[in-house]
């Protein structure tokens, strides 16, 4: 069977016709004119060889046998020339659509950076004088990879269609020609510009055993990229060819693409300029030469120390830039640069470092634009705008500076605004302080947010820039996340009871500076032997079977422990959890551990006492259980939460920060006045835990496990400091809380639970807020736990409180609560304020994640029973019923 030949008219008419019988050799062709040519296996009859056109269109070719290279049958006129016949500039182009064993040419996609590439199908081009099996074997490799193929005869046809295709692969005989010079040839298109990322491949002749392998520089020196030793297998071109592809031309396809980079940037009216390692400058756009004033050619090249400075800086402003950007930080602020005039102006700078090869900074790239807030920038900036602007729009402009002027000088907040400060003038502050804020060195988010403010207040109106002023005053606070009580909860119940938990109690001191001491008893000597968990007295055994229930009664534990309620429970619990497993600690010394931790808590405590501890460790046990906690978090956050837990109130001295501070304490002194208490929890169970080997739980794991793990740690036991308790709040709200109710809102919810907890996985800041989350409820988990525990903490903490008055009394220090006298104080009151201002709020926001309904019903009922004995005035912890019950 045969298929209709293929017929081609070339542009100088003459009919070209390949007969597709699959019977045939797929070099034979049918002809039609006069006269002969060969080229590349067809054999063309022509009146004159120049008349043959210098690109055929090729539409099929069959692929040679896979165990056989491709075969030429060249065939001569006799007393014919082939190289008189030969054409000045011929070439064959493949359109690759081919038969089963073939790949069709298409489109491949580039990623590079941000950028999305779409590469076309690969162009080579062959140059062989002649045709012959290397040349073949080159050709049926680009119709397998899909490539699009050109061959050249000679030096001029080359080039020629070089600069006509532009092709990524150019595969160069050079095997000893007679007709024409390789090097030549290459040095040629390398010096077009197109060349300039194209790969050019040459072939060189095999070599014998005995023969020594040539030098590569000539080659290279050339213009040539690599050597082909001479191999007519279809494979071996192909390998090569595609080795090429994935190497060499997929790495100048992405450079080509920079080129739309630099295009942008050129454009750009921010201006740019780009460094090196060392500060070397190694490019600057348009528009940084029109800001400073040089050319580039007097910039690239020299380092940033070689250019002038400004002296309107801080003398230390270079030093902490430097340091940031050498960590790989980012730093944002304002700058004084100098001009090539000389003149100083003030400008936004944005410093980012690029991470490049081995992971180290190999770029700074700097984003500068003019801070317009002094008329010589203002000048600056209007000296370098278009002529087509200075007409009628420039007078408009000046006479807008000049009402923006005006209404910065005349406007007095104070007088339209109710919610302006003591200042005589806002307006005034505003602008004095301003430079002082833009100069600000350290990298913060609030400096980014200050700094937008006040760069939006420039062209808003003048309400809104009054508005702007209010919410600068409340940013510049050092509180931001600290309640402000207003003039409806004058109740001093809240006010003390939320002033004293969330101030450092830094008052002045009314009378005898005394100074609170303790003397820590770090001897483990006095330790009673250890049981083991099977050794457990039985009714210890029986209490601790419902150890997993919410309504677990650490009070009955304590009882029948003789207040030594942590060792028995965090046996217990410490074993559920596989800690000796993932310490590669014995049970011996895990026991050994929790009677020392237990030992240096204060039984005197009325309320941070070891079952304080205990009920603790049971509530994060409890919290770590739940679906969504436990898809949350790995094995060693786990661990962590426990340990800290036990550990957090370590030593607690029964007073609270405010105290230790107002008194001078030794570890006020020590920890210098910030997170007194919760820093001396840590440390001393960090002393107290590696001080003797048999209680070390932490001595047989690896370095950067116990690393991690003490910093977690470090930081479960500080997020229980008060102070910041609204900060840590609105922080798991904001980033937990909302992007899941976002998701569990979007039409496409069902099944997002796991890929949710699979995503906070993938952020340790968030696993950080959810374990602060989770140690802060459980170290308050007292309102919502069963009434009868509820009632019995709650006379607890208030004993402490009403002591810890009494001593201030007695020592002459500030009283930090007032409200806690106890003879005037009502309880009620004080768990009412506490769960309206602390609770409520730190409890929804984790149900939400964690969803703990039994503890949502037992702060409902328990705060109606506040309520209930607020309305009847007592001051008793329970109902006059259950009194007489």
């Amino acid at each position: 069977m045969g298929c209709a030949p293929s017929i081609h008219v070339s542009q100088s008419g003459v009919i070209y016709c390949r007969d597709s019988d699959e019977s045939n050799s797929p070099h034979q062709t049918t002809t039609i004119s006069q006269g002969t040519a060969t080229l590349h296996g067809l054999f063309i009859k022509t009146d004159a060889a120049d008349s043959i056109p210098s690109v055929l269109a090729y539409q099929s070719r069959q692929q040679p046998p896979p165990s056989a290279g491709p075969r030429r049958k060249e065939r001569r006129e006799p007393g014919a020339s082939a190289r008189a016949r030969a054409p000045r500039c011929c070439g064959i182009e493949a359109e690759t659509q081919t038969s089963n064993a073939s790949v069709k040419a298409s489109t491949t996609e580039v990623q590079i950076g941000p950028m999305r590439l779409t590469q076309d199908p690969i162009q080579v081009l062959l140059v062989f004088e002649k045709e012959d099996n290397q040349s073949d074997g080159f050709w049926w490799a680009c119709d397998r990879a899909g490539y699009r193929c050109n061959i050249a005869r000679t030096a001029e046809s080359a080039l020629e269609c070089f600069l006509d295709k532009h092709q990524e692969i150019i595969v160069i005989d050079h095997r000893n020609s007679r007709y024409f010079d390789a090097e030549d040839i290459c040095r040629s298109i390398r010096a077009t510009k197109p060349s300039e990322h194209t790969v050019i491949l040459a072939v060189v002749p095999r070599i014998s055993a005995d023969q020594e392998e040539a030098s590569v520089l000539p080659l290279l020196n050339a213009g040539f990229n690599r050597q082909f030793m001479e191999n007519s297998s279809i494979t071996a071109c192909y390998n090569e060819l595609v080795q090429i592809e994935h190497g060499e031309v997929r790495s100048q396809f992405k450079l080509r693409a920079c080129n739309a980079v630099f295009t942008a940037l050129d454009h750009c009216q921010e201006a740019i300029e780009i460094t090196s390692e060392d500060h070397v400058i190694q490019y600057v756009n348009p528009a940084f030469e029109r800001m400073m004033g040089y050319h580039k050619g007097e910039l690239i090249g020299k380092e940033l120390t070689e250019l002038p400075k400004s002296n309107k800086n801080c003398a230390d402003l270079l030093d902490t830039i430097n340091t940031f950007i050498k960590k790989g930080k980012e730093w944002q602020g304002v700058y004084y640069a100098r001009r090539k005039s000389g003149d100083s102006i003030q400008q936004h700078v944005k410093i980012t470092p690029v991470i490049g090869q081995g992971g180290k900074i190999r770029h700074f790239v700097s984003l500068k634009r003019l801070h317009c807030t002094n008329e010589n920038n203002k000048q600056l900036y209007k000296s370098h705008r278009d002529e087509k602007y200075t007409g009628d729009n420039s007078q408009s402009e000046s006479h807008s500076f000049k009402c923006k002027n005006r209404r910065k000088d005349s406007t007095d907040v104070k007088s339209i605004t109710s919610q302006s400060s003591d200042a005589p003038s806002l307006q005034t502050r505003r602008y004095s302080s301003m430079a002082r804020i833009h100069s600000m060195t350290i990298e913060a988010p609030i400096t980014k947010v200050i700094n937008i403010i006040n760069a939006a207040q420039e062209n808003s109106p003048i309400t809104v820039a009054e508005a702007l002023d209010r919410v600068l005053e409340i940013l510049r606070t050092t509180e931001l996340y600290s309640p402000q009580l207003g003039t409806k909860d004058e109740d001093p119940h809240t006010s003390d009871l939320v002033g004293g938990l969330m101030t450092d109690g830094l008052r002045r001191l009314s009378g005898n500076e005394c100074v609170f001491s303790k003397n820590m008893n770090l001897s483990h000597s006095h330790l009673s032997v250890p049981n083991t968990i099977n050794d457990v007295p039985p009714c210890i055994a029986q209490l601790l079977d419902n150890e997993e229930s919410w309504d677990f009664n650490i009070f009955e534990l304590e009882a029948v422990t003789n207040k030594r309620p942590l060792v028995y429970l965090g046996l217990k619990v410490f074993a559920r959890f596989g800690v000796s497993e993932f310490l590669n600690c014995s049970e011996a010394t895990l026991r050994a551990w929790l009677q020392v931790i237990e030992a240096n808590y204060h039984s005197s405590n009325s309320y941070h006492n070891s079952t304080h501890a205990a009920d603790v460790l049971h509530a994060t046990a409890f919290f770590l259980r739940k679906e969504r906690v436990k898809g949350s978090l790995d094995h060693l956050d786990e661990v962590a939460a426990l340990i800290a837990a036990t550990i957090h109130d370590v030593d607690h001295p029964g007073r609270t920060n405010s105290f230790l501070c107002n008194a001078g304490s030794e570890l006020a002194v020590l920890y210098n006045d910030t997170a007194v208490l919760e820093s001396h929890h840590t440390a001393l169970a960090f002393q107290l835990t590696t001080k003797d080997s048999k209680c070390n739980i932490f001595k047989n794991i690896d370095r950067n496990h116990y690393r991690t793990l003490r910093q977690a740690i470090i930081d479960m036991v500080l997020a229980t400091e008060m102070t910041k308790h609204f900060e840590h709040v609105n922080k798991f709200v904001n980033s937990i809380n909302k992007p899941m109710a976002s998701e569990e809102t979007s039409p496409h919810s069902e099944g997002r639970d796991c890929e949710c907890t699979a995503n906070i996985k993938n952020f340790p800041d968030n696993q950080t807020l959810i374990k602060r989350m989770m140690i802060k409820c459980a170290d308050v988990a007292n309102p919502c736990r069963p009434l009868e525990l509820c009632i019995e903490w709650a006379g607890r903490i208030s004993e402490e409180y009403f002591a810890q008055t009494d001593e201030e009394k007695r020592q002459g220090l500030p009283v930090v609560m007032p409200v806690f006298d106890r003879n005037t104080c009502s309880i009620p009151k004080s768990q009412i304020s506490f769960i309206d201002y602390f609770i409520t709020d730190m409890f929804d926001a984790w149900d939400a994640f964690a969803h703990l309904p039994v503890l949502m019903q037992h702060l409902a009922n328990n705060y109606k029973h506040w309520k209930t004995l607020d309305e009847l005035k007592c001051r008793s912890l329970r109902l006059p019923s259950e009194n007489n019950n």
